[in-house]
């Protein structure tokens, strides 16, 4: 007689992938062309073919601050939220009216960036005290190598923090990183979360495994959640969406922890 695996149960919510149409303005830094669609129709099949019931799209920096694509989205659907890329100088009535629209946070996508910007500016000062006033956060992706001055302007603005990626740990220093040390101790500061997502992008899973390890240690699930990272930009062949639930259930053995970081914690931070 065969044994019958049990199926894996899916996260609640999904909090990192990017929709986006071939036809969108592309910025002129781009890092990466995607070889085909991504709409919010495809996505929003996947997640129902995967019993995932709640997303939170990540801007897309390819497309720079043309967020109408993942705006219009969240206008249609409620059980979608996103952030943004703005410009510092952006009004304060178009943040709130974001909000309305389902934004819940900026994201500042420093990672293949040469020189990023300085956040102590007087422009990016008055950026982050409205999105602490929003009660949005931001989102940071970055080589963990470079996210200690980062996470220190942004714990001194007062903003909640969310980062990328496990913190994407230097492969060679792995969890001994500075920067992912840096990362830890944010966590344990209260105000920070991260998204294990992207385990493929990691130098192995056994790698991502062992960040995850580290990090539900010093935060707990209450600090953690997880994200696809669909339709996997430089990898869109070599991944599918199952692939990366089983990775989540590899790196979070214990169902009702997954069930915390898949769920609790992202419905709590995203769509309360």
């Amino acid at each position: 007689m065969t044994t019958q695996v049990p199926a894996i149960e899916p996260p609640l919510v999904d909090a990192h992938a990017h929709i986006y149409t071939l036809d969108m303005p592309m910025s002129g830094s781009a890092w990466h062309k995607p070889p085909a669609d991504a709409t919010i129709g495809q996505y929003l099949k996947t997640l129902d073919d995967h019993g995932v019931r709640f997303a939170v799209m990540a801007a897309a920096s390819i497309y720079g601050d043309y967020n109408d694509y993942a705006i219009d989205a969240c206008r249609a659907h409620p059980r979608l939220r996103t952030t943004v890329i703005v410009d510092p100088g952006i009004d304060r009535y178009v943040l709130e009216q974001m909000k309305a629209d389902g934004v819940v946070g900026i994201r500042f996508q420093r990672r293949n960036v040469k020189t990023p910007p300085d956040l102590a500016t007087p422009e990016y000062r008055k950026l982050l005290r409205r999105v602490a006033d929003l009660d949005w956060h931001v989102h940071l992706h970055d080589e963990g190598a470079r996210l200690p001055p980062a996470i220190a302007a942004l714990e001194a603005a007062g903003v909640k923090l969310v980062i990328d990626h496990f913190g994407r740990p230097t492969a060679e220093l792995g969890v001994n990183c500075p920067g992912f040390q840096a990362v830890l101790r944010s966590v344990e500061r209260g105000r920070t979360w991260v998204k294990l997502s992207a385990g493929f992008r990691m130098p192995s899973d056994e790698a991502a495994a062992r960040y995850a390890a580290e990090l539900l240690k010093v935060g707990g699930p209450e600090r953690l959640v997880w994200g696809s990272d669909w339709p996997f930009a430089a990898y869109e062949s070599k991944v599918s969406y199952q692939d990366t639930i089983d990775s989540f259930a590899r790196w979070v053995p214990d169902p009702a922890l997954r069930r915390r970081i898949g769920g609790e914690t992202p419905l709590a931070l995203y769509f309360s």
